[in-house]
This record gives C-alpha cells, structure tokens and sequence, in this order.
C-alpha cells in the first residue's frame, strides 16, 4: 500500500501501558491512520462526506462454487479489489471461476495460495463444514479473513475459529452477515430503534423458492461432493444457509439474543433421499415474550423473501434494499411521512424508508426500482471488509515502525483503537452468536422441540 511522505515521529519501543496513556489512544490513532491510507485524494472525498479511496487489495477467493463464484462477480465491480489468486480443488469450477477472475493465479490447493506473499486478504466460500481448517490457516499465514456464515456446522468447530481470530493479533476477520454492512439496513435500524413504529413485538420473515438444491454431476462421486448442503451430517440445512441472515437481522434490529428456539421441518417436495428437510419453520424466543416466526421453504416460490417488523404504531417490511412502513389509524403523526412516497399493497399504503426519504422520494421523484443503495448487501460487505482490511494492514505497519511489534496485546490495544476508520461489519463475536443460533435452530428442526439458548452459548 502507498504511504503518505509524512510519517509520525518515530517512538523507541514502549510498553503497552505508556502506549496508551502517551498516545491518547483516538488521537494518534486517527493521526497514523489518516498518514498509512488516506491520499489527498481521499481527504478530499471524505470531506465532502464520501468514502475514503484505497489502494487495491490483494484478495484471494477460497471455494468457487455457484456462491464463490458470486463473490468473484461482486469483486470485480469494486475498485479497491486486485483478486490475486482463486482457489477450488474441483477444476471445472476453477476453470469457469477464471471468467470472472481472468488476470488470478488459479490453485488447487488453498494452501498455495495462502503462500502468495501478495495476497493479504482472502475470502472463504468452501462450504460450510469445510471452514474450520480453512480459516485457521488463514490466520496463521498472516491473512486477513471473511468467511462465508455460518462460520462452521458444530459448536466445536465455531469455537476453534472464534479462538484462533481472537488470537491472531494483526489479522482482520469478518463473518459474511453482509446485511451488517449495508447502509440502507443501518438507516432503517436507527429507525426501528428511534420507536417511530412504536414498540416492536412481533417479526416474521420467510424465504420461499421452488428448488431441489439438489446439483448433478456425471461422476457419482462428485454429485455426493457437490450436494453436501442435502446431507444432515455435515449440513446445517436451510436453517443455516438461509436463515442464518434472518436471525442475525431480526437479532440486531431488536439489539438482543434470542432465548430459546422452536424448530419443525418436512419433505413435501423433493423426496430424493435427502437428510435435510425442504421446508422448515423456526420460531425465535426473546426476553419479554418477542418472537421471530421465519418460514423457509423450497416447494414454493410465491411471495420471495421478506422480513416483517410489528410494532404498537406501525409494521415495518422489507424486502432486499427497500422498506416500507404501514401505520395504524391511531398511531401519532410523524410529519415526515406526509411527503414521503407511498406505494400500494392489496389495499394497504406502504411509506417508503428510505434514507433521506423527504428530498429523494418526495412526490415520486424516484419511482421504487430506482431508490439509493441498489447494490447487493454482498457488494456492501465485501466493500467493507476490503476497507477494513486495508486499514489494518496500514495500522500493523504504522504499530510496527513505532512500537514493540513483539507487544502483541498493545499492537491490539492499538487496532482496536482504529474502530472509527471502520466501515460498519459484522464483528465475530456477531459471527459466533448466528452461528450458534443457527446450529441450535437446526437441532430443534431435526429433534422437532424446543431448545434454550443460554449466554453462555454465544460467548466468545
């Protein structure tokens, strides 16, 4: 990464506690960070309150299946992304990986790839109950890490990453909660939480597509291989690569963790010999009787994937980048809403939340399609985590000319002192807490009972 010509003043190594009172830690953290990252260029944008420009990161992909794939799509739209290296061990995927990805070195082995001293970031989209080896290896070559959610298919397993992130000072790690980092989702918790719907009590979300999930493959081996999400052994089944997202949201708009959780499941479509069931419902407990109804399913596509917020004055829906807000004939006015662009749903009048909904939705200026933030939450995560990833790479070589770079718990005292150059992203402890959530929701679905979630549970 570039560096600017002016450079702190070079400090003889010092212990961790004069690091922190000699630094004032936020000030000398903004001063080294705004010295390792930010161009002119960059100072410019962000006082006209736009994102800071970086260098391109060398990025490496790990898993290039159908959501590999994605991710490669997504980085290619991104500036800051230099995609170095991809690696799958299945060479018709790696081979196809290629078209998104023409200038990277292919690997089938992710081991090799993490040897490239030039890719300082990687992200792994292996399936899930292959992430465990993976993201400790990671971290041990050095990289910076976002993994796929769920961070892995047991308990075990999402501790040993949860232990090895904690413990390698230096590295970036993001779980793949995208909707964490997407801005529209940012203005509408501040929303739910100002209390302009009243008080919440009630969510209900679903996911509904007609797909057998099921992939073929003329080698039996492989079709075994490629369908792992059908196999209850090592997949945590719609409940973990679906619902995963849901909990999480509904979790962080309501700021708590759920208590215990519901779960029930049935083929009714595809009985192909799968483990797994093709419809599930989960039901989430929170503290003061809240609950979380999510349906899933793959025998049905009608009415996509939405989240449904109730509250004493108004439910809240959204769906992917939009929201809407429907109020009760008796809730209080908020004034804005009289400006704001409203849309019909079978006889309902839905209020578009929007950020900044007055200037830019304001008497149809901008008709639904055309509303800000229309990138996916995958573009907003990875954004961020490219961002962020930068900013540690420029904060362990600042640590490290100035500081004892043997200090580990003040270079992480100092990292951590870094958060406000962050983009908004799910942190690990944010990783963990779904992931457990996750694989509880799935016992409950196998075992068709209920299943207490203590704290204990989701400490990291």
């Amino acid at each position: 990464m570039k560096m600017q010509d002016s450079s702190p003043v070079k400090v003889a190594a010092v212990n961790r506690r004069n690091f922190i009172k000699r630094s004032s830690a936020g000030t000398l953290a903004a001063t080294l960070a705004g010295a390792a990252f930010t161009s002119s260029k960059a100072q410019a944008a962000e006082a006209a309150g736009e994102k800071k420009l970086l260098d391109p990161v060398g990025i490496g992909v790990i898993g290039c299946g159908a959501w590999g794939r994605d991710v490669l799509r997504t980085l290619a739209e991104l500036p800051s992304a230099n995609v170095l290296g991809i690696a799958e061990n299945y060479e018709p995927f790696l081979k196809r990986a290629k078209d998104s990805a023409p200038k990277a070195q292919g690997y089938s082995d992710y081991k090799e790839l993490l040897a490239n001293k030039d890719i300082k970031s990687v992200v792994i989209a292996t399936p899930t109950h292959q992430h465990k080896q993976v993201v400790l290896d990671s971290l041990a070559a050095g990289k910076h890490v976002y993994c796929e959610a769920p961070l892995a298919n047991n308990e075990e397993d999402v501790r040993a990453i949860a232990k090895a992130a904690s413990a390698a000072v230096g590295s970036f790690f993001q779980p793949g909660l995208q909707n964490r980092s997407d801005p529209q989702r940012h203005f509408l918790l501040a929303f739910l939480r100002s209390g302009a719907a009243g008080t919440i009590f009630r969510a209900r979300s679903q996911w509904q597509k007609k797909d057998s999930w099921r992939r073929r493959s003329p080698n039996p081996d492989r079709e075994k291989e490629a369908n792992w999400r059908l196999d209850d052994s090592i997949s945590l089944g719609l409940a973990g690569e679906i619902g995963i997202q849901h909990f999480d949201a509904v979790s962080w708009f309501l700021k708590e963790d759920p208590i215990a959780v519901s779960g029930f499941g049935a083929t009714h479509l595809w009985n192909d010999g799968r483990t797994v069931p093709d419809s599930v419902q989960v039901v989430l407990e929170y503290p003061n009787k809240v609950f979380l109804n999510c349906d899933i399913t793959l025998a049905n596509s009608f009415d996509g994937d939405h989240e449904l917020y109730y509250g004493t004055d108004s439910a809240v829906m959204v769906r992917k980048n939009k929201a809407w807000m429907f109020r009760e004939a008796d809730a209080p006015l908020l004034g804005w809403e009289v400006y704001a662009r409203k849309d019909a749903f079978f006889g309902e009048l839905g209020i578009a939340l929007v950020a900044n909904a007055t200037k830019l939705v304001a008497q149809g200026e901008k008709p639904a399609e055309e509303a800000p933030y229309a990138n996916t939450p995958l573009f907003y995560g990875l954004e961020a985590f490219l961002h962020n990833s930068a900013t540690y790479t420029a904060g362990v070589a600042d640590f490290t000319e100035n500081y004892d770079a043997s200090d580990k718990q003040a270079m992480k005292e100092y990292l951590d002192s870094l958060q406000k150059s962050l983009m908004p992203s799910a942190s690990l402890a944010d990783g963990v807490k779904a992931s457990m959530v996750a694989i509880k929701a799935s016992e409950a679905i196998m075992k068709n009972q209920r299943v207490a979630l203590p704290k204990s549970l989701f400490q990291v």
